[in-house]
């Protein structure tokens, strides 16, 4: 579905990300990821088969300057590049009241201007030669209903906003779309509330749990040629847990 692709996939080495560059892969697509943590992304890249075309790039999404060189680097070594999803972020699981202002910082650095800044040179290179393209942002369930963590639901709210700005910016080249996964079976989950746990899955329709994979499936679906008509749509994944 994904043959002749190049995709740029940042927090590529683990949880979600991590089953995005497998599956953009089983699709024949060719992957960049990205991720601040380098042990992460060789061992990504050993556990890939020789015939899947796997670069890896560390970074910190929220440099600015780090930014700059690895879109330099994509430049010359990957001027085909034509999809891209942000999916880097973070979630600290705590109350608005026990937030240090660095951690604010933190969090919204990352879970928003590094989507921002990755949005921008993605979109500047291809709007220049007039190429098709496709976004796909990471936002959460928290974006759309609120979260017990309001930095992280703040944060994912944005991406919401951004990724319809974004939609009406990069018209008609490229389209941009976002994914709002309720709670997923990811290392990020250890960190939310049992309370908060117990009262998402008591509000599901369906009883069966989000996984990665899952949440994949879409995003696969949304960078392929079969999502050609959405544009500024967020896709929920919530098993009914809620309904708008």
């Amino acid at each position: 579905m994904l043959k002749n692709r190049k995709v740029i996939i940042t927090g590529a080495a683990s949880g979600i990300g991590k089953e995005i560059v497998k599956q953009c892969l089983h699709e024949g697509a060719s992957v960049i990821a990205c991720d601040i943590n380098e042990n992460a992304l060789n061992e990504l890249k050993r556990s890939m088969d020789d015939h899947q075309v796997l670069h890896t790039y560390q970074l910190d999404v929220c440099k600015y300057e780090e930014v700059v060189k690895f879109f330099g680097y994509v430049e010359t070594a990957h001027s085909d590049v034509d999809s891209l999803v942000n999916n880097a972020g973070i979630y600290l699981a705590k109350n608005i009241l026990d937030y240090e202002a660095e951690e604010i910082d933190r969090v919204l650095d990352i879970n928003v201007k590094g989507f921002i800044y990755f949005s921008q040179m993605f979109g500047k290179k291809l709007l220049q030669s007039q190429r098709k393209g496709v976004i796909v942002n990471m936002s959460s369930v928290s974006g759309i209903e609120g979260s017990s963590d309001a930095i992280y639901g703040s944060s994912k709210a944005a991406i919401l906003g951004l990724t319809k700005s974004s939609a009406m910016n990069f018209s008609p080249y490229i389209r941009v779309n976002a994914v709002a996964p309720t709670m997923v079976n990811t290392p990020m989950m250890n960190a939310i509330p049992d309370w908060r746990k117990e009262e998402y899955l008591n509000h599901q329709l369906i009883d069966t749990p989000v996984m990665p994979e899952d949440v994949a499936d879409t995003v696969i679906f949304l960078l392929s040629d079969k999502s050609k008509h959405y544009t500024g749509a967020t896709f929920d994944i919530n098993n009914g847990g809620y309904l708008r």
